[in-house]
């Protein structure tokens, strides 16, 4: 089905501002204090043209504990509006400067990607902060047109390995794991670049070429392999998204207060990301969210192109893409009916 005639690719400030924003940490806002148990969205924090931010006495005092995955004592961090505030807030709460943040996990001091701190924060989470560690240098032979690598981002300049396919180029090198920051390629210096630009850039390099990779591992404990105490909180005992809704904030617009996804909108969410790292060699849920939004009152896939185009047009991406990705929103659409 042809797709995307007179398509027009633009500048989105979705995107412009998205570098501050997969982790979406909007707090101080009105409207919360019911939220007991509930969830915080992370974003940009910005009100809408006009509208100032709301007074001070009408903001909730938000307080999350916080400790560097490696090793620290508990931290109390409160007052950030997105993700570079956010890691700003640690920087002061434990000494360091907020460029040695990585990336941070909920509920574990382990470098696990399920845990990852991502689109919502649960009130009552607990933060776990991973700093660099050691710095790497690795010559890679790219033997085939894939390395098995899929990238994501800390939403403050920083691309890391998210997953390693087994069997694949990458997962034949023992010193590249999961968690470790590209710094990199060929020389190239990726900070400050986005996980899609730099999944495009391994994509493509050269196959049956060597390239050098620079990257930066989170700092290890001695005891990272058992389960640390001290204030750390079980995966199994906060489930994200069990309160009343999620906060959510825009890039423009004042923040919202919203039901939980549907299980439409999981559904569909999910098969968007599944084909995101298939095509892009990234995984986003943030940006499958907005793709499923984008999409789910579209009556076909022009609009559905259309509507990506302006939202979301420096991904530029293909037809063949967007009509998979059609027809993702639309199975998880017939599943719902059933």
């Amino acid at each position: 089905m042809p797709l995307g005639l007179g398509r027009r690719k633009k500048a989105s400030p979705l995107v412009e501002n998205e570098e501050a924003e997969p982790i979406r940490a909007g707090l101080n806002v009105p409207g919360m204090d019911g939220l007991d148990g509930g969830v915080v969205g992370l974003g940009e924090g910005a009100t809408s043209e006009g509208l100032p931010p709301p007074p001070s006495s009408m903001r909730p005092r938000l307080i999350f504990h916080t400790q560097l995955a490696h090793g620290s004592p508990t931290g109390r961090i409160e007052g950030f509006s997105n993700v570079r505030e956010l890691y700003a807030k640690i920087g002061e709460a434990f000494g360091i400067p907020p460029s040695e943040v990585m990336f941070c996990t909920l509920n574990t001091h382990k470098v696990d990607m399920d845990k990852l701190l991502g689109g919502q924060i649960g009130l009552e989470d607990f933060i776990f902060a991973h700093i660099k560690g050691q710095k790497k240098e690795i010559d890679v032979f790219k033997g085939e047109d894939a390395l098995g690598l899929t990238i994501t981002d800390n939403g403050a300049g920083y691309a890391f390995i998210k997953r390693i396919r087994e069997g694949s180029v990458i997962h034949q090198i023992q010193v590249i794991n999961v968690g470790d920051m590209i710094e990199s390629i060929n020389g190239h210096r990726l900070i400050g670049c986005r996980h899609y630009e730099v999944a495009k850039m391994l994509k493509e390099l050269p196959k049956g070429k060597e390239f050098t990779i620079k990257l930066v591992e989170p700092l290890k404990a001695f005891d990272m392999i058992s389960q640390r105490s001290g204030g750390s909180r079980s995966a199994s005992g906060v489930q994200l998204g069990t309160g009343r809704g999620t906060l959510r904030l825009r890039s423009k617009g004042p923040a919202t207060v919203e039901e939980l996804p549907s299980a439409f909108e999981e559904k569909a969410i999910e098969k968007v990301d599944d084909l995101l790292e298939s095509y892009m060699g990234i995984r986003d849920s943030e940006l499958a969210a907005t793709m499923v939004e984008l999409g789910k009152d579209k009556k076909n896939p022009d609009e559905f192109a259309e509507a990506l185009d302006e939202t979301l047009g420096d991904f530029a991406f293909p037809d063949e893409f967007v009509f998979d990705v059609w027809g993702a929103i639309g199975d998880a659409k017939k599943l719902q009916a059933r």
